[in-house]
């Protein structure tokens, strides 16, 4: 139950600073395309972790860490296409992609411990 509550604390942490980023995109730098991309993965990914703790069996439960961990996949990916683009500074990248690594490790953890299991 803790590790739930780490997991669902960092993605909702997390997403609150993509919300914050998608803001300065679009605001700040006009830019209105990747944007949404980044805003809808980096986002889904502390709702399906929601789901998953509420899982209704186990399997469902790894379902839905998988989508979290293909959606924080996502979300790396576009971070790095936003700073070689230009879009992001090299602090404002490193800060943020160093909180999506950390949630990509949690949750490759979590997948893991499901297959060893299996």
């Amino acid at each position: 139950m803790k590790t739930d509550n780490i997991i669902v604390e960092k993605s909702k942490s997390f997403a609150l600073r993509i919300i914050k980023l998608y803001k300065h995109l679009c605001y700040e730098k006009k830019e209105y395309v990747l944007s949404k991309q980044i805003l809808r993965s980096g986002t889904s990914i502390g709702a399906n972790i929601k789901e998953a703790i509420r899982g209704q069996s186990k399997s469902d439960f790894y379902a839905k860490m998988n989508i979290s961990l293909k959606e924080a996949s996502e979300t790396e990916y576009w971070l790095e296409l936003l700073y070689e683009s230009d879009f992001i500074d090299k602090n404002a990248f490193y800060s943020i992609y160093n909180d999506c690594q950390e949630l990509i490790k949690i949750l490759v953890s979590i997948t893991k411990s499901q297959k060893s299991s299996e």
